[in-house]
């Protein structure tokens, strides 16, 4: 299997599969001398980790960091990068490779279970192998990594949506969507994702949702006009992601309803001179490179597609049957999707500036 690296000059490398011994990964190009320790991993880590709550898998993984390569530890104490390759490893500890022998030959619809199998000739059915969403783990690391790369950068995600319940804009607060388990910037809507997901659990099916990722403190000047465009590579590597169906920037396709007039960032200049924006329904990109406003970015998440109500499928024979899948797993994937949003944009973001620096000096 080949494209398991993403990015230029920050490139990211994951490796292992859902129930293997460990999953990992290895950045190349992060820039020597930044302090970095397994903490400053571990936090991010720990936001994305199953089991936290009723409402995500209820695999227990500790999803514990250890850095292998690429970091020197001075006569100081302080542990910094060496401009070599960080090879980051985490073990899988909570597998029960059991759970999914009874459809080992069935074909799970929506999953990638068929599409794999037309590619390789075979499947990990374990879990889905390599094609699970256990993967993730690795680009959260990874992600870590980067924002140590673009400091003064901002990253934050959040959920917006919970199937067609929606949050409400007037009340977004930052620091609520650390305050409950679906990383709602509403408090209120958040009490609402409990109830509607408590439903959706207990009848053992699943909801997609909506992630917005904000990136505050980018420069005006990062990406080029063509094939390296910065919002294009930030949809590339958000729709890399496992469930992701559509990706939006800024207004996204809310502009199609507008007029030039109204969709239109008008400029002015500030008390020092420097040019302002008085909206932002580009979503901090124009032409491909940054314009220095907060990037918007969302992206949608499709139901988790294993799910306990029986669905008509296939197995390998091609004989028609029924499948519900049994194990444990997120009645709301797009929960634990806001932790890895964060950290693709951050690669994406890092990989850029480290080009962008490399251009223009």
């Amino acid at each position: 299997m080949s494209h398991n690296t993403f990015g230029h000059l920050f490139r990211v490398t994951t490796f292992g599969e859902s129930h293997g011994p460990a999953i990992g990964c290895v950045v190349d190009g992060c820039p020597p001398a930044i302090p970095l320790e397994e903490e400053e991993i571990q936090r991010f880590l720990d936001e994305r980790r199953p089991g936290q709550s009723r409402f995500t898998s209820q695999r227990q993984e500790a999803d514990r960091v250890k850095i292998l390569s690429g970091v020197f530890r001075d006569s100081s104490g302080k542990q910094v990068t060496t401009g070599t390759p960080i090879a980051l490893l985490i073990a899988n500890e909570d597998a029960r490779s059991k759970d999914y022998d009874a459809i080992k030959d069935k074909y799970r619809p929506g999953h990638a279970d068929f599409t794999y199998e037309m590619k390789y000739g075979l499947r990990d059915w374990r879990g889905s192998g390599r094609a699970s969403a256990r993967e993730t783990a690795t680009r959260v690391a990874a992600g870590a990594i980067a924002r140590k790369v673009i400091p003064g950068v901002s990253v934050r995600g959040a959920l917006v949506a919970i199937g067609a319940h929606w949050i409400d804009r007037a009340k977004w607060d930052w620091e609520e969507t650390r305050r409950n388990a679906f990383f709602s910037p509403d408090a209120k809507a958040a009490i609402l994702f409990e109830s509607k997901l408590d439903e959706i659990r207990k009848a053992g099916s699943s909801i997609g949702a909506v992630i917005e990722i904000v990136a505050e403190g980018v420069p005006a000047g990062w990406g080029t006009p063509l094939y390296a465009k910065l919002d294009a590579e930030l949809a590339a590597a958000l729709m890399s992601i496992n469930a992701v169906k559509g990706v939006e920037i800024g207004d996204g396709f809310a502009v199609a309803a507008l007029s030039g007039e109204e969709n239109a960032d008008e400029m002015r200049a500030s008390a020092d001179g420097r040019p302002t924006f008085r909206s932002n329904h580009a979503g901090g990109i124009l032409g491909g490179i940054s314009t220095g406003q907060p990037i918007v970015v969302r992206f949608a998440v499709k139901p988790t597609s294993s799910i306990l109500t029986p669905r008509q499928t296939i197995d390998r024979s091609g004989v028609e049957t029924e499948i519900s899948t049994r194990g444990r797993h997120d009645p709301c994937v797009g929960i634990r999707a806001v932790p890895i949003g964060e950290a693709m944009v951050a690669c994406v973001l890092a990989d850029q500036f480290l080009r962008h620096r490399a251009q223009t000096g």
